[in-house]
Formats: C-alpha cells, structure tokens, sequence
C-alpha cells in the first residue's frame, strides 16, 4: 500500500480524493499497489465527510511521517506550495502538482532536488487540465525534436472569445458571464492579461527544448484588447481570434509569445471553444499532432494528478528522467518573428487605401456596413518591421496579428 499526503483540500485536491476512492480498483490494477491517503492538509476542518479524520493543520506531521511516500500539492501559489513541496522532496517523498505558478516559478530547483533524492517530481496537470500533454512530449514524443508548440491554454479567455465571436458579445459582457459561471475570478487578470498561459507556455517550452525558460521573458498580450468590432471584421473573412501560446523553434532560435491571434477556418485550432483547451505540437519527423480536451475543471484536472501517482508507484524505487536542465534558454527577441496583420484604420478605404499601401504595400481590405473605418490584412512581415512602418500611417485603430 502507498500512502499519500494531499496538499490543499480544495477543487482539485477533493477531485483527487474522490478519483482514488471512486476508481480505487482499476488504480490499483494500474500501479500494481493500492494508494491510501492518509493525510489531507487544510486550515478548515471538513466534519461529515468522507476526509474528517485525515485532516491535519501541521506540514511536519506529514514531512516526517516515513509511511508518507508521496505529496500531492493541490494548494495553488507559491507560499507555502514552495516551502512545503521543496521540503517533501529533501524527505524522499514523491510530489505531483496541478500548480503551474509552482511549476514555472522553481521548476528547475525542484526538478534537481528530485534527481539529487532518486524521487520524482511530476505536473501532469499543471498544463491543459486533464489534456495529457507534459508526459507525451518526455515519452511518446521523445525521439522528436519539437519544431513548435502552440495552444489555446486558458479555459477563460476561449470562453470569453467564443462569446465574442458566436454571440457578438462584448468583452465586459463575456467576462462577466465567465464570472457569474465560475469560469473567471472576481480579479480576472492573470487569465485576460495571459500570465495564465505563459507560465503554461514557459513549462512546454522547457520540457521541448529541455532546457530552463524564464517565463518572464516571454511577450506576453492579453485579450483586453480585443472588441467585438474586431470580431465582426473576423467573421467576414472567415477567420476567428484565439489566445495563443506559443513556440517556435527554428535554427537554433527561440521565440515564445502569448497573444491574440486571428486564424482561419484551416487552422488546426479554429474550432477549438469555450472552456475548451488545444495543442499542437510539431515534431522533425512525426509532424502535426493534436492534443484537445478540457484544459481545466475538478475531475479533468484530478484525473492528471491521478495519472502522475500511477506513474509514481510504478517508479516507486526510480528517478524518472523528465524535465529540463539548469542552462538558461534564450527567448529571441518579438520584433524578430513574422506574422501577417490585421489593421483596421480611420477612414474611407476609397480615399484612404493608396496611403495604406504606401506603406504597408500589397495588403486585402474589408469595409463593414457604417463604420467610418476599414481594414486591411498585411503581408507577412516582421513586427519590427510593421513597427517601423504603423508608426508612418495615423489613425490606426488596432492590430492584431494573424496566421491566414
């Protein structure tokens, strides 16, 4: 039998009790040992249920337990996931976390103290929810060299850009129904600004090149921006805007970014919507793959953790091999990486299109029906190049970067 510890007795951390009782035989068949939790970390005190009389309120108690094999942080934050998590480790515990903060934030200090100790330190859930996406990309995508990477990693922004773009929704009125739904918090930043999905973008980015991403030197631009005009010129042309984050990896070079991003109907992830997640990841030699599901909720998010104790258990005795190394990536600079653009501009296309091409050269225009406004996709470009030139055109009223 394994005992556990679960950190944080919360959405995910009560998910993960119940998957390990609901699903206690078909585990059991799977790791080859059954897995008991005997303790669940919490300040509140859960009378009548099921955990009542695992609760603890003292970290050590778990931390020098030697019955306790495994940690599961479910508590989200650094403090004191950090503390807590960093000193399982040094006591020879194995820990899986949901905690993409965690994960991002002190990935690498981690990762080296479960090497050092000959345990394992696994976040199967830290990204796309219940997707598998960190566990192929160490396993069934191991003999790749992994060209690009990108997603729609935020179950709250797809939803508040679905809404925009099915319902001719406005961005208050879309984040205030992921609000009243629970799919938003009362402080939404850290999904609309996208922090959410770099710090998610910055863990792929490390598990593909195996090497430290800073998350902080990553572009990042949130969906605040982005209007319901902007989605009535989309569906003219066919096209949506989705929250990407993504990789590139070309020549040795490396460009990370999150930002709103206009796709067509070709696009592999075009139909991806609402709280839905999806990744695509291209490899040297297998090419386009696809990873789709729910990127976020309790059980999805649940079943992830649940998925890193089997592997636990199955390596009880065994460091796996997964992750990335202490040498820093470089993240190339945004102004070097090439897009086409969107550009809607104050005026009569009629009187204003020959100024346009001035400067921009060669691109396609859309009118909409009373709008003193127009607007024109680029060639591609670099952005130091669009730069350069959107600074020579007044009356831009937005950009947005495209892939059509």
């Amino acid at each position: 039998m394994m005992n556990v510890a679960v950190m944080g007795y919360g959405t995910i951390g009560s998910g993960v009790v119940e998957i390990l009782e609901r699903n206690k035989e078909t585990i059991a068949k799977k790791a080859g040992d059954t897995v008991n939790v005997k303790y669940v970390l919490d300040l509140r005190e859960f009378p009548g249920t099921a955990v009542e009389d695992k609760i603890v309120h003292d970290f050590s108690i778990i931390e020098s337990d030697p019955e306790v094999s495994m940690v599961i942080e479910t508590m989200g934050g650094l403090k004191p996931a950090y503390p807590f998590v960093k000193a399982s480790l040094e006591a020879g515990k194995h820990v899986a976390t949901s905690n993409k903060a965690l994960v991002a934030a002190y990935g690498t200090e981690l990762l080296k103290i479960a090497r050092e100790h000959k345990v394992n330190f696994l976040f199967e859930a830290s990204v796309g929810g219940g997707i598998p996406i960190i566990r192929p990309l160490y396993t069934s995508l191991a003999g790749e060299e992994i060209e690009e990477i990108t997603g729609i990693l935020n179950g709250t922004t797809n939803y508040i850009l679905t809404k925009m773009d099915k319902a001719g929704e406005t961005f208050e009125t879309a984040l205030r129904e992921a609000q009243d739904l629970g799919y938003a918090e009362r402080n939404p930043e850290a999904d609309v600004e996208g922090h959410d999905t770099c710090r998610k973008i910055a863990i792929l980015t490390a598990m593909a090149t195996g090497h430290e991403v800073n998350y902080e030197h990553i572009y990042t631009e949130g969906i605040t921006k982005i209007t319901d005009v902007d989605f009535s010129y989309a569906d003219a042309l066919g096209t949506s805007v989705k929250l990407f984050g993504s990789s590139r990896i070309r020549n040795g070079a490396v460009h990370a970014f999150v930002a709103p991003v206009m796709i067509g109907k070709d696009h592999p992830l075009y139909s991806v919507s609402d709280v839905y997640n999806g990744i695509l990841v291209k490899g040297n030699m297998v090419g386009t793959s696809m990873f789709y599901g729910s990127g976020a909720g309790k059980l999805p998010t649940a079943s992830a953790v649940v998925a890193d104790i089997i592997e636990a258990l199955q390596n009880c005795d065994h460091h796996i091999e997964m992750g990335w190394d202490e040498e820093r990536l470089a993240i190339s600079a945004m102004d070097s990486i090439s897009f086409r653009y969107f550009v809607r501009v104050k005026g009569i296309a009629a009187k204003r299109l020959k100024e346009v091409e001035a400067v921009f050269g060669k691109v396609e225009v859309t009118e909409l029906d009373h709008m003193d406004e127009f607007a024109v996709l680029t060639e591609v470009m670099t952005e130091e190049e669009y730069e350069r030139k959107a600074k020579k055109l007044p009356g831009i009223r937005q950009r947005i970067r495209a892939e059509i």
